[in-house]
C-alpha cells in the first residue's frame, strides 16, 4: 500500500488508471473529465513535466520509463489532434535530410559575422 498525505491538491493530468489505483489504497480520488482544449493543454503542461523528469533521471530504467511516458503522451496529443504519426514520422526524416539529426553532437557556442 502507498502512503498518500491526508490531502493534496495534484491539479495535474494522469494516466486513466491512475484514480483506480489510488482508490485500491483507500483514497478517494477527485477527478473530472476535461474538455478538449483543457485536454491539449494538459497535454503541453504534461510533457514538460515529463521532460523535467527525464532530465533527472539518472538510472537507466527511469531514463526508459520518462521516454516512454514522454512517447504516450505524444501519441495522445496526435490522436487527440487527428495528427498522423506516419505523416509526423515523414516530417521528422525531411528535417534530418534537411538540416540533420544529432550524431555528431555539435554545441554551437555562438555566431558572429565575417568582416
Amino acid at each position: 500500500m502507498k502512503k498518500y498525505p491526508k490531502e493534496k491538491i495534484y491539479n495535474k493530468l494522469v494516466r486513466d488508471r491512475i484514480p483506480e489505483i489510488i482508490e485500491q489504497d483507500g483514497i478517494i480520488a477527485e477527478t473530472k473529465i476535461l474538455s478538449n482544449d483543457e485536454f491539449l493543454s494538459s497535454l503541453k503542461k504534461k510533457i514538460l513535466e515529463e521532460g523535467k523528469e527525464f532530465v533527472e533521471a539518472v538510472e537507466e530504467i527511469e531514463v526508459k520509463k520518462e521516454m516512454a511516458d514522454i512517447l504516450e503522451i505524444l501519441y495522445s496529443f496526435a490522436e487527440e489532434r487527428g495528427i498522423s504519426l506516419d505523416e509526423v514520422e515523414s516530417i521528422r526524416k525531411e528535417r534530418a535530410e534537411k538540416r540533420g539529426r544529432f550524431k555528431e553532437r555539435i554545441f554551437l557556442i555562438g555566431t558572429k559575422e565575417k568582416n
